[in-house]
């Protein structure tokens, strides 16, 4: 099952949005998305939706995605399409830079740490 960070795990409203034109999500959607650390090579965020929560089109750096608990997301990208996305307590993966509208779909609260990468993964 493909595994993407929940923002961010975060929901957005506008769907067609280019990516080119998605924003920070610290920015467009304070509600669900927290800074917690920061400095020149990372900025770390808490990524907080309860039960149905959405969020805004925004988007993210590449990133390392750690989830707090089991939880499940459905991702709507720029395009238009979407995926159902979940994650288990504990479990951290990469995920590539890009936009999203998140939205918590899950049974429970969607908490994840997102730390992002202010310069792109080497390949």
């Amino acid at each position: 099952m493909k595994r993407v960070l929940f923002s961010a795990v975060a929901v957005v409203g506008l769907i067609g949005t280019p990516v080119a034109r998605a924003q920070d999500p610290v920015k467009v959607d304070p509600k669900h998305y927290t800074v917690v650390f920061e400095n020149d090579a990372v900025r770390v965020l808490h990524v907080h939706y309860a039960v149905g929560e959405k969020s805004v089109m925004h988007s993210h750096p590449d990133s390392v995605a750690v989830f707090m608990g089991d939880q499940k997301a459905k991702m709507t990208h720029p395009d238009g399409k979407s995926e159902e996305m979940s994650g288990k307590k504990g479990e951290a993966i990469f995920t590539p830079a890009g936009a999203h509208l998140p939205e918590n779909i899950g049974t429970g609260p969607l908490d994840v740490i997102l730390v992002e990468l202010k310069k792109p993964a080497t390949k």
